[in-house]
């Protein structure tokens, strides 16, 4: 007998805990799937603030808007973008309201400033915590539902689609125990794809599940050249890519050279409060003309207090205390890191996709608010908005009828687990090589063909897992392998079909922006014939 839920959510970020509380409100049993807890997902480790204009005077979301439209270098959706800013403040008013506790300057909340925005909108928690914040406030009121099981260590391998609709899924749960759900109504909400790359700001859960199983269901992917690399990222060999926000740049620091040169301002006049592709492009070219191979960029944050530095970030301060540096007395050696897709499943203003039943939000989706390059701080804000959306979609749908069992689903044919570790070193240096910050015509054909041929492998079907016993014999790393390369599938192939450079996505051999003839979204999806 397979367990049946009115819906379910996949992923524990902002997205999906926003439907699944939208969902619960209705009386909708729910099911919340997680890889792990909510304050490991990408939005949980969200650094930076959100984006809102609490105010709600119609100039200001008119600006809000225009920042988004201008990061977005022509590639975003209007009507997604009136969407997000206007139905962004009631959702950060309603998640005050919920116990969402966000930094204050007396009885005035504290509004900074971040790169391509106009004047200051960015409120933050607990200085660099916001997301965590925002999780935590989200989780807290889903624990008060009985309407809604949460399910965490649970990792879904399949969605079951027949004749167009979605019927369930299936993963193996915390206990290593291969288990099925049935479902007419699942919201998808797994997050980014930062770990297909070698060095990121996105936690170890971000390897792309999301847009891997929409994929294999037969939907269609959008923009997913447009990759946001963070322009800081703490980089010490040996370490992971730690992110250090946006909002320092805000406050005060800078980005200089080996020789203390602001060399940012040779590009563009707003220097580090330009645009981040602007700032990571910079930085890359800097430390690919460095051959010695010591640090060439850094951040120096010592144009802010020190009290107000330790006030303000003390988990980038800590972060640094740990590894042996003070941004009080020294510059901080930064690299930019993968950090955020613009792309994703595609969906309408509402979440849905083309299978029935199925919805997606936040940063697994493209919905069009994002276009060629994120403006700073408007994902958080996206995830509730769209988050909610999609739950609506659902509930007018309606719960559609319990389902005792499920149509079959073949296994792929994955490489076994003591392979890996090879495996993914090899795609990492092929993600790196070709589909980093600094693209080239010849790099992504070469990677592009290389993809194709290691998915074709993986795809055809193969024996059902022998074995599958627990995660300790390597069932999720085996799929998340999977799900990287479906997705490095589909950035190269979008980034190779691109043949100029807009927002996120740069091009050597066509350095200028085309609007004549890109001025369009990119679409792929598998053939699964």
């Amino acid at each position: 007998m397979t367990d049946s839920f009115d819906a379910l959510v996949i992923g524990g970020g902002v997205a999906g805990l926003r439907a699944a509380l939208e969902l619960a409100d209705e009386g909708w049993r729910t099911a919340v799937l997680t890889k792990s807890a909510p304050a490991d997902s990408t939005s949980g480790w969200a650094k930076g603030g959100i984006a809102v204009e609490l105010g709600g005077e119609e100039e200001s979301l008119v600006l809000h808007a225009e920042d988004t439209l201008a990061a977005g270098a022509g590639l975003c959706d209007p009507d997604a973008v009136s969407l997000l800013v206007r139905e962004g403040r009631e959702e950060v008013l309603r998640l005050i309201d919920w116990g969402a506790r966000f930094d204050q300057d007396g009885r005035a909340y504290h509004l900074t400033r971040e790169a391509a925005h106009s004047h200051p909108r960015i409120l933050h928690a607990g200085g660099d915590a916001t997301g965590r914040e925002i999780v935590r406030a989200l989780v807290s009121r889903l624990k008060g539902s009985r309407k809604i099981t949460h399910l965490a260590g649970f990792f879904v391998s399949d969605l079951f689609v027949a004749d167009g609709e979605i019927h369930g899924v299936r993963g193996i749960d915390a206990a290593g125990d291969l288990r099925a759900f049935a479902s007419s109504n699942v919201v998808l909400a797994t997050g980014g794809i930062g770990q297909c790359w070698p060095v990121t700001s996105s936690p170890a859960d971000a390897t792309g599940d999301g847009v891997s199983l929409a994929l294999r269901a037969g939907c269609t992917v959008s923009d997913m050249e447009f990759v946001q690399f963070h322009p800081t990222a703490l980089a010490i060999p040996g370490d992971r890519a730690w992110l250090l926000t946006e909002a320092l740049r805000g406050e005060g620091a800078v980005i200089v050279d080996a020789q203390g040169r602001r060399f940012l301002f040779e590009r563009d006049p707003r220097g580090e409060l330009a645009p981040r592709d602007v700032v990571a492009r910079e930085i890359a070219r800097r430390i690919a003309d460095s051959h010695d191979g010591t640090p060439a960029v850094f951040l120096d944050l010592r144009p802010i207090p020190g009290e107000r530095l330790s006030e303000r970030f003390p988990g980038v301060m800590g972060l640094c205390l740990e590894r042996g540096l003070d941004p009080r007395k020294e510059i901080i050696p930064i690299t930019p890191a993968a950090h955020y897709a613009m792309g994703g499943v595609h969906t309408d203003h509402d979440g849905r996709t083309e299978v029935q039943g199925l919805v997606a939000a936040g940063e697994v989706a493209c919905v069009g608010v994002h276009g060629a390059n994120r403006l700073a701080s408007n994902s958080l804000l996206e995830g509730l908005v769209f988050g909610a959306r999609a739950a609506r979609t659902l509930i007018r749908r309606g719960k559609g009828r319990e389902r005792s069992s499920l149509p079959e689903a073949a296994w792929p044919r994955l490489p076994p687990r003591e392979h890996l570790p090879a495996a993914l070193a090899e795609i990492h240096h092929w993600a790196e090589e070709g589909l980093s910050v600094l693209r080239s015509g010849r790099g992504l054909e070469e990677v592009k063909a290389r993809l194709e041929q290691r998915s074709e492998q993986l795809l055809r079907p193969g024996d059902p897992l022998a074995g599958v016993g627990g995660l300790e014999r390597g069932f999720r790393e085996r799929f998340e392998y999977l799900s990287r390369v479906l997705v490095l599938r589909a950035v190269a192939d979008s980034a190779l079909w691109r043949r100029e450079s807009r927002g996120a996505h740069f091009r050597d051999d066509y350095p200028q922006q085309n609007d004549r003839e890109f001025r369009k979204h990119s679409s792929f999806r598998l053939d699964l014939k």
